[in-house]
């Protein structure tokens, strides 16, 4: 099996860290998000992948090979930002006769894949939302998928797809694809992969559902921050340093430094950052980064970045109201 990952995106909602580094590079609960998602994978024995890249592409190739150098890895350069369908359509070229397995690479999942890969039939991921405009959704019969639509103007399922798809058959997809492109057939704009996996049920494809209740979309700050929270919760970590408080769960990397002051819960520090006096919660702090004097909560600290911060000194009498802002 081979998995096609999706890396091309520019993360705009999350500027201006993206200016600098890969949406996908970004560090949560201890570890980029992409290798959160490639750890999966060869947990699973999926050991071929494709990394469709574009901005940046350069970091996310390096990356890769460093720290996966077991995984047999293709890179193919998406030049231009056409939809999620002209993505998966720019990997053709790696497909062979094997199931492939697409994911979004800002998408940290949990969900028994070995469950997922003996399916009979192609199967995508889903999961119920309260309002699917902003997503693809199925509309399902007899257990089977019926019908897919891309961000439907009027409500037609609450079943979204999440990101999640696994193809028992990759030469009927390359045909779809190749045809949505031949045919100029775009939606909003874009080749949709909605769109093409649409053609193949039309075409007697049969595809199935599988629940992910366990989906965690990385694509804005809020969710970034969320998505550390579980991961946490799940895997953190504890330490001890000197005149330090540490509240749990929390990632520190082994060579990053704590003075003086109270991490977590919820907290991840990067690699050689340095915290001192501050007082740090439901954050993340970037590899190499310094917060010195600060309290900080629900906040993204950059790569390398300095923060410094001052206490106050306060005299008040009674009945006294100060707003610090």
């Amino acid at each position: 099996m081979r998995a096609i990952i999706p890396v091309a995106g520019f993360g705009s909602r999350l500027k201006p860290h993206t200016f600098t580094i890969p949406k996908v590079l970004l560090n949560v609960g201890g570890k980029p998000i992409l290798g959160h998602i490639i750890e999966s994978l060869l947990d699973q024995k999926v050991n071929r992948a494709t990394f469709i890249y574009g901005h940046l592409g350069e970091m996310i190739i390096e990356f890769v090979k460093k720290n996966y150098p077991s995984l047999d890895a293709e890179f193919i350069q998406q030049k231009e930002l056409l939809g999620l369908g002209h993505a998966i359509y720019t990997a053709i070229p790696s497909f062979d006769n094997e199931e492939i397995f697409i994911i979004l690479g800002d998408t940290i999942f949990d969900v028994d894949l070995k469950k997922v890969f003996s399916s009979e039939e192609s199967s995508l991921g889903v999961k119920y939302v309260e309002d699917p405009s902003r997503f693809g959704v199925a509309v399902l019969e007899k257990g089977l998928i019926k019908k897919l639509v891309e961000k439907p103007a009027k409500p037609i399922s609450n079943i979204a797809l999440v990101g999640l798809y696994y193809i028992k058959n990759p030469d009927t997809l390359k045909k779809s694809l190749e045809l949505l492109v031949k045919d100029d057939r775009k939606t909003r704009g874009e080749y949709q992969l909605t769109d093409a996996l649409q053609m193949m049920i039309e075409w007697g494809e049969k595809m199935t559902t599988f629940n992910v209740e366990g989906w965690y979309d990385c694509g804005k700050p809020e969710t970034l921050l969320a998505t550390n929270e579980y991961l946490l919760s799940k895997r953190g970590t504890h330490k001890v340093f000197p005149n330090s408080v540490v509240i749990p769960p929390v990632f520190v990397a082994e060579n990053a430094r704590v003075f003086n002051s109270v991490i977590g819960p919820y907290t991840t520090i990067g690699e050689k950052a340095e915290v001192n006096s501050s007082i740090i919660q439901n954050s993340i702090i970037g590899d190499g980064a310094s917060v010195h004097t600060a309290l900080l909560d629900k906040s993204i600290i950059g790569n390398n970045s300095v923060i410094k911060g001052s206490y106050k000194k306060l005299n008040t009498g009674d009945s006294s109201e100060i707003d610090f802002y």
